[in-house]
């Protein structure tokens, strides 16, 4: 039997039993273990982490642990300048894109509202979940832990929260989203980019009151759903502000 010496910094105590949460604690094991499986068997995904030093080195998940080995384990830095050691996590995508688990589709909904590029189906499987973030570099946002310890998931998210309200607020502010937002520009239904559309191309389909009060129209590329500026759009824009509220 091994026995390393470890602690785990901020966020990444989220994961872990209460009494190993903020504190350097033992842990025993046997084999070769990476530093990668011995980090997951504790319970962090791999996704939150971005910083290991080893007795002081900074390390790359594929680093075998020692018998001895003293070993600190970082959440993403958002203020210290790491650039000079090995970072673990990939640098941030300049345009954010996400897909979501089968769990959160009112927090797909509330992401569209916002243009955020939100990939959603109720059906999908974690493989296909995995593979969507894989090749679209997507990140994945979940309340799954396990889903996330998949070793071909680069870039995922654990959600704290568990009401959607609260989780868009979260993910404004853990992926520094507040300047991209551009409200009502994305189809809530299907995530395609919405376009203005004539009036007259759509008049046939639309509620008589609408056609009446309403002059301006756009239309999903996609599922071709047409949206409109009517008294929801207001209910929507106090809610933003809730978002949005300091």
């Amino acid at each position: 039997m091994k026995l390393i010496s470890i602690r785990f910094y901020e966020e990444l105590n989220d994961f872990l039993n209460r009494n190993k949460r903020k504190v350097r604690f033992t842990h025993n094991f046997t084999g070769k273990p990476t530093v990668k499986d011995i980090i997951e068997s504790l319970g962090v995904p791999h996704t939150e982490v971005d910083l290991i030093l080893v007795n002081g080195v900074s390390v790359g998940f594929d680093h075998i642990v020692k018998n001895g080995n003293d070993i600190s384990v970082y959440p993403e830095f958002e203020s210290i300048n790491i650039a000079k050691i090995q970072r673990l996590r990939p640098k941030p995508l300049r345009r954010p894109k996400f897909v979501l688990d089968v769990h959160l589709g009112a927090l797909a909904r509330y992401m569209r509202m916002l243009s955020f590029d939100t990939k959603y189906q109720n059906n999908l499987t974690d493989k296909e979940i995995i593979q969507i973030s894989v090749q679209e570099k997507r990140a994945i946002l979940t309340r799954d832990v396990g889903i996330l310890k998949h070793s071909k998931v680069v870039r995922g998210y654990y959600l704290r929260n568990t009401t959607p309200l609260k989780q868009i607020k979260e993910i404004v502010n853990r992926f520094d989203l507040k300047n991209e937002k551009k409200e009502f520009t994305r189809c809530l239904e299907c995530n395609s980019i919405l376009k203005r559309i004539d009036k007259k191309i759509i008049e046939e389909k639309l509620p008589l009151k609408v056609k009446e009060e309403q002059k301006e129209f756009y239309i999903c590329k996609s599922c071709r759903k047409i949206y409109w500026h009517g008294t929801h759009v207001e209910k929507m824009k106090l809610l933003i502000e809730t978002i949005f509220k300091k």
